[in-house]
């Protein structure tokens, strides 16, 4: 990982704050639709800072530049940073939130600014008051945004890559019934409307996918959905004659992508024009998910026209439907197929052919073996091929040409994921290759112990994701030990790997919304010791309703199914740590993979050889 000289850049930046009468400027990770995952003309935070990691926003004052980030990537922010930047490492003790900092530097009638269509709404409400309390003059939006200026022409052009149709043997569910029950919720809320902005969850409701972001099948859209009528705001040359009439069919207009915040405003006016119409009626708001941008939330009135609401096209995402459910067992059948062979080739070359490989060159070797699997669309994120030490960055990314040769004598973990028409697979396996020294082995048990906890838990309708993640922790605690991420996150269908409102772990916005069946949820703890190894075990779980002995309060009982199909490592595991009944869980889960992948592999293979092995019972 190397560093970026920011001096440059920075030096610029300043000079562009004065010109705008800035003390401040805040540079977040997102792009205009809230992404986690962004296409590389979105990479200002990257850019400025020299930081590549998924998370975080860079703060620039006059005199000082900070960049926060969570427990992630502080190894990796340390490594990437140079001598200009001050690392804020979010969720530690005493160490101010970016939020905090940037209020602090405020103090005496400073001015801050931020690109409008770059920060949500809420978070751009709260930044304010913070700035206002401790002494600051206010939060400015800035039309221009000012890294782009200085990127210039060397800055990517905005992808333009073609919209496609998801079959409905895929989705499930058509657009004229997803778009009659959104409506159903609108009219329960009283709106005028709903103004979707996040990239999946347009390509969701209108059973498109895109290409516009790396890794993720979404395309940039936004989209206003009214009692009667739908609009796709999105540029026209992304889309086939097939697709605008397939469009068009199911009674949805077509607009261009920027024509959104010109109409937005027109949406706000015909709200004035009600209430003149009607003094004595409430108002009935537009809607907007809480990641909307500030800029979409000013074009349609702020405040007064406006409601913030956990997204409900979101939520019913969330919740798969049972031809969903059905491909993501399917494609992890198939995906487990391609990681046993991977990891079996693997072990092979390093430890009977003595080849030496390195971990770009495994990473692509996995990528060509998940390509042969029936509905391989592509990769769902960058694959994390990780040997010995860099194991223990958490988002490690191997880059080609100036990365560690994998070492057999070290732990391995990779952690990957594919995209298929069926599903989205996301899974972390850690192995070894030779002989793992004691602390490897314990630590590695106590991770399994806890991904077999979660996978295990039964609990009632209405409990949330924030309440189970000590489940998958408590045997690391108990030896003194933890690890700096979330347990689980959301897992889309043919979508983002990555996907809200669920998720296990300690972020509050997990406790706001309960576990549903239909959910598809990661379950990965881990544990890392910096400079030395890393352990993560991942797999893909979904919520289903289970039977239980009573009832208590007349409540449903929830529990998992997991879909994930790869053997645990062997000779990580250290049967002494293990209970009798996750003894039976082990054997019972390793023959399951067993039966569901062995028509996969060629009969006599290394492969199949190697999944015979380490499917043995313990």
């Amino acid at each position: 990982m190397e560093k970026v000289n920011t001096t440059e850049r920075l030096t610029r930046l300043r000079e562009l704050m004065k010109q705008h009468k800035l003390d401040i400027y805040i540079i977040p990770s997102e792009d205009s639709h809230s992404s986690e995952y962004i296409a590389p003309c979105d990479a200002r935070r990257e850019y400025i800072s020299g930081f590549s990691g998924s998370a975080g926003c860079a703060v620039i004052t006059h005199e000082k530049a900070a960049l926060a980030t969570d427990g992630r990537y502080f190894n990796q922010a340390s490594k990437q940073l140079d001598d200009n930047w001050l690392l804020l490492k979010q969720g530690l003790q005493d160490v101010p939130t970016w939020q905090e900092w940037s209020a602090e530097q405020s103090e005496g009638g400073k001015v801050v600014g931020v690109d409008p269509t770059v920060i949500s709404a809420p978070d751009a409400r709260k930044l304010a008051e913070k700035i206002k309390k401790r002494g600051g003059e206010d939060l400015m939006p800035v039309e221009e945004n000012l890294v782009d200026i200085i990127w210039g022409h060397d800055r990517p052009q905005q992808p333009a890559e073609p919209v496609k149709v998801l079959p409905q043997k895929f989705a499930g569910k058509d657009v004229k019934t997803k778009l009659e029950e959104l409506r159903k919720e609108l009219e329960k809320k009283k709106s005028s409307g709903f103004i979707v902005s996040m990239l999946d969850e347009i390509a969701w409701l209108f059973n498109l996918r895109g290409n516009d972001i790396p890794y993720n099948p979404v395309f940039f859209s936004y989209a206003a959905i009214t009692p009667t009528t739908a609009t796709l705001y999105v540029n026209s040359s992304k889309l086939s004659s097939e697709c605008k009439t397939y469009l068009t069919d199911n009674n949805v207009s077509i607009r261009p992508y920027h024509k959104i915040f010109e109409d937005s405003d027109v949406l706000g006016k015909s709200l004035e024009a009600e209430v003149e119409a009607a003094p004595e009626a409430k108002i009935k708001k537009f809607l907007v998910s809480t990641r909307t941008s500030w800029a979409l939330k000013r074009a349609l009135g702020g405040e007064a026209k406006v409601e913030e609401i956990r997204s409900p096209v979101g939520d019913a995402k969330a919740v798969k439907n049972e031809t969903e459910l059905e491909g993501m067992r399917a494609c992890h059948v198939r995906d487990g197929a391609a990681l046993i062979e991977y990891f079996a080739w693997l072990e092979h070359r390093l430890t009977v052919e003595k080849v030496e490989l390195d971990e770009v060159t495994a990473a692509d070797k996995l990528e060509e073996l998940r390509s042969k699997q029936k509905n391989f669309v592509g990769l769902s994120f960058d694959t994390i091929s990780s040997t010995g030490a860099n194991a223990a960055v958490i988002h490690y990314m191997p880059e080609r040409g100036n990365c560690s040769t994998v070492d057999p004598g070290a732990v391995y973990l990779c952690d990957s994921g594919a995209q298929y028409l069926d599903g989205t697979t996301d899974t972390t396996r850690t192995l070894h290759f030779g002989e793992p020294t004691e602390m490897e082995k314990k630590a590695y048990t106590l991770v399994l112990k806890g991904n077999i906890a979660l996978d295990v838990a039964v609990f009632p309708k209405g409990t949330s994701g924030f309440a189970l993640d000590t489940l998958a922790r408590q045997f690391l605690w108990e030896e003194g030990l933890d690890y700096r991420h979330g347990t689980g996150h959301g897992v889309g269908s043919y979508l983002n790997v990555h996907e809200g409102p669920i998720g296990i772990g300690t972020r509050i916005q997990y406790s706001e919304v309960p576990l549903a069946p239909g959910n598809v949820i990661s379950d990965e703890p881990g544990y890392y010791e910096d400079g030395s190894f890393g352990i993560r075990i991942e797999n893909i779980i979904m919520v289903k309703e289970v039977e239980t002995k009573h009832k208590f309060g007349d409540k449903p009982y929830l529990g998992f199914e997991h879909v994930t199909m790869v053997p645990y490592c062997r000779k990580l595991i250290d049967e002494n740590l293990l209970t009798r009944k996750e003894k039976h869980w082990l054997n019972e889960y390793h023959a399951d993979i067993h039966a569901k992948t062995k028509d996969y592999l060629q009969p006599g293979s290394i492969a199949m050889k190697w999944l015979e092995r380490e499917t043995m019972p313990i």
